[in-house]
């Protein structure tokens, strides 16, 4: 099973190298890795020529954007960047974060997952975070919800879904629209990735209302909107977030953005999310 990686990086020269290391140390290698060096003004364009030395399989490809971190479009601008240079014979497409450290079985169990199920549209680990001298699992979202960091979708389900949308929360409505194209989802407990840095921990404050505003290109609807900033106020513990999503989610009512999803996936989606809200109170 061939396996092409992009991995969006903006200042990542303390965990490039150690990234790349996991993956070139895979069980089964990887067909084709490629970086995206987006307006770096540290060593991570040197770091990652120095593993193009050794790997003929790792490709660099250099943009210049915004120095600004903006979920959603500017990492996925910088994912289109290396997908441009991608091989399209892959048979299943990753898209990864700059500072993680994967198992060296990672992609092997990708596979077997993979193999195991035609239907099987997306399979990954989860991401574990040092905290107190010790790696626990990051915990900002649910247990079925494959984190952003660490996305890997077969082709078919790539192509399915219409591939990444350039908007905060295509990490949602990637799995949305696989679920709703009839792909199941897996999530392996047994694969333990090292998230070297907390995610949000970089996000500029000008980012705060999009998380409300993808809310409603998703057509979640006001109701559904309050259940998720409520849930990620309580998780956060703090009521700023609840104030953002809400106030994100009403600026996008008044200015009408393009949605992202058509009528009828937004009415699987709001049934599939209050399907999840009904398990959970009863």
């Amino acid at each position: 099973m061939n396996f092409s990686i992009i991995i969006p990086a903006h200042n990542e020269a303390s965990s490039i190298g150690l990234t790349l290391q996991s993956l070139v140390n895979q069980t089964l290698p990887p067909k084709q890795i490629v970086v995206v060096n987006d307006n770096s003004t540290d060593n991570t364009k040197t770091i990652v020529e120095d593993f193009q030395k050794q790997y003929n399989f790792i490709d660099l490809v250099n943009v210049t954007s915004s120095d600004k971190h903006l979920p959603g479009t500017k990492i996925i601008n910088a994912f289109y960047k290396g997908y441009e240079v991608t091989n399209k014979s892959y048979d299943v497409i990753c898209k990864f974060d700059a500072d993680l450290i994967f198992p060296s079985n990672y992609l092997e169990t990708l596979a077997f997952h993979f193999n195991k199920n035609a239907s099987i549209g997306m399979v990954a680990g989860y991401c574990y975070i040092e905290k107190n001298n010790d790696w626990v699992i990051e915990s900002i979202t649910g247990k079925d919800h494959i984190r952003g960091a660490l996305k890997a979708y077969r082709k078919d389900c790539f192509e399915a879904i219409g591939q990444l949308k350039k908007s905060m929360g295509w990490d949602t409505i990637d799995e949305l629209l696989a679920k709703y194209n009839n792909w199941s989802i897996v999530l392996d407990e047994s694969l333990h990735v090292k998230h070297l840095k907390p995610t949000g921990a970089s996000y500029n404050k000008g980012a705060k209302h999009l998380q409300g505003e993808a809310m409603y290109k998703m057509r979640y609807g006001f109701t559904l909107t309050l259940i998720t900033a409520l849930k990620m106020s309580v998780k956060k513990k703090s009521f700023r977030y609840f104030k953002d999503y809400i106030v994100g989610y009403l600026k996008a009512t008044n200015n009408k953005p393009e949605r992202l999803i058509t009528k009828a996936e937004g009415r699987f989606i709001r049934d599939l999310r209050w399907k999840g809200v009904k398990q959970k109170l009863f």
